[in-house]
């Protein structure tokens, strides 16, 4: 597993691997929003959670195509299919590549870009805890996804049609988590609810992701 593991950072950190493209998307989300509304600090502060959350969720759609796609074209995925590592553990990797290559970082550049948002200051922490909880969700139902339309040539709109809906409330509690923090006002409830739903994530979509691989490779 952690040989796999390494090859998929490998593969996530060369050139088009995805590993920047993520976070400049998520630069210029935060770039052009201030653009868009106006400079008014008030208005920036206002949205500055959930826009962070937003370009951040956008940023990890855009490389869950790669998750099983490049395997399924170069065979390795039907070899791995067969190999001892059974097919949750599979998924559960490449999930954790997905996260370490793309949701970490987010996660950790995030603080910085708040900057340009004018999020009060006491918003960075819950911000920060709230994507570090968060994105796990993000990279494993993408896992789930991509395993669905991975028999699929072009499925990338097609992934997006099924994973968003199920981004929704990942999004509105960690939304909810780093706009109640940066009003000063409690934000456990949304953090415990955020934090249920990537437990929930990690241990049923590895399942549920490696059965529709055993069905899209028959």
């Amino acid at each position: 597993m952690l040989a796999l593991l390494l090859r998929d950072l490998r593969l996530a950190t060369r050139a088009g691997g995805g590993f920047g493209l993520s976070l400049a998307f998520f630069l210029i989300v935060t770039v052009l929003v201030p653009l868009g509304v106006g400079p008014e600090g008030g208005t920036l502060a206002l949205i500055a959670p959930g826009v962070l959350w937003v370009g951040a969720l956008l940023a990890c759609l855009l490389s869950l195509d790669r998750i099983f796609a490049l395997d399924r074209e170069d065979g390795s995925l039907d070899l791995l299919a067969t190999a001892p590592l059974p097919l949750e553990g599979l998924v559960t990797v490449k999930a954790l590549a997905h996260w370490l290559t793309t949701g970490l970082p987010l996660t950790l550049v995030a603080p910085v870009l708040a900057v340009l948002l004018n999020l009060p200051p006491a918003g960075y922490g819950p911000l920060t805890l709230s994507l570090l909880i968060g994105t796990p969700a993000l990279s494993f139902i993408g896992a789930f996804g991509a395993a669905l339309t991975v028999g699929l040539k072009r499925g990338g709109l097609l992934l997006s049609l099924l994973v968003l809906p199920l981004y929704i409330p990942t999004l509105i509690f960690g939304a909810e988590t780093a706009r109640r923090g940066a009003e000063g006002l409690a934000s456990e409830t949304p953090l415990l609810l955020l934090a249920g739903i990537t437990l929930g994530a990690v241990a049923i979509l590895p399942f549920a992701a490696a059965a529709a691989i055993r069905v899209n490779l028959r």
